[in-house]
């Protein structure tokens, strides 16, 4: 296969990033993706979990939503949205919570609630928070992944909906959240991941033919760089077609 799309090297990347992780509890859009990418690849052996209750779906075709019906039929076992969250996800019994945002910051803090649209205009209302809260507060490590514009990736937040890093490094451990919180942020022009002194998240990789000055260009704030930033690898035709055929399904 020759050629690739932004979302699609976004997507591949995104499923690598699955590839030690046993158990992820996954979020509707762009994670779902690329966890169904990752156990069609890299991790056959994955278990992905839904908020509605489904533990170990399998789904034939990337679901609508986490009703859809695909995820139930599917699973290992389904049990109820009360018992997912009290035994499953606040226990601290999932590796990886995998998340979108319609807003980031710096500290990797997610809005999927509300947005400002403006002087004089309604505010925008968003899908809301669902079990994301919950998801970035107890799962062992969360993965986001969005793309990179200065519209997603803002330098203050209309409203906070999910903790990442709070307001920096220890804000963690003072709000009593149970796991390590973002450990990466996947884009469609590189990777970036948190700053072990500050929290702050800083561009560490680059996907083929991005460079540093687009990445800055579509950030909200001065972003910062890895004193080395890496290059992703580029996907391979296993990938490519993997999500390809995901997608048409």
């Amino acid at each position: 296969m020759t050629g690739w799309t932004p979302d699609e090297l976004m997507t591949v990347n995104a499923a690598r990033a699955l590839a030690t992780a046993k158990t992820c509890f996954v979020g509707i859009g762009l994670p779902s993706t690329a966890a169904n990418l990752a156990r069609r690849t890299i991790r056959p052996d994955l278990v992905l979990i839904y908020e509605s209750g489904a533990l170990g779906a399998k789904p034939t075709r990337l679901p609508l939503s986490i009703g859809d019906g695909e995820l139930a039929e599917t699973a290992d076992a389904v049990v109820s949205v009360p018992e997912m969250f009290n035994y499953w996800l606040q226990a601290g019994r999932i590796d990886v919570g995998f998340l979108g945002a319609a807003q980031l910051d710096r500290h990797a803090n997610i809005n999927t609630t509300v947005v400002d649209r403006g002087p004089d205009r309604p505010e925008g209302r968003l899908p809301g928070a669902g079990g994301a809260p919950e998801i970035a507060a107890n799962c062992g490590e969360v993965l986001i992944v969005l793309r990179h514009s200065t519209r997603n990736f803002v330098d203050r937040l209309d409203f906070v909906t999910s903790v990442g890093h709070g307001s920096g490094a220890g804000d963690r451990e003072r709000l009593g959240l149970r796991g390590r919180g973002p450990v990466a942020v996947i884009t469609d022009l590189g990777i970036l991941r948190p700053d072990t002194g500050t929290a702050e998240l800083v561009l560490t990789e680059l996907h083929p033919d991005v460079t540093v000055e687009q990445a800055r260009a579509a950030t909200g704030w001065p972003l910062k760089t890895a004193d080395a930033i890496g290059t992703t690898v580029p996907p391979t035709d296993a990938e490519l077609s993997a999500l390809r055929a995901l997608k048409a399904a």
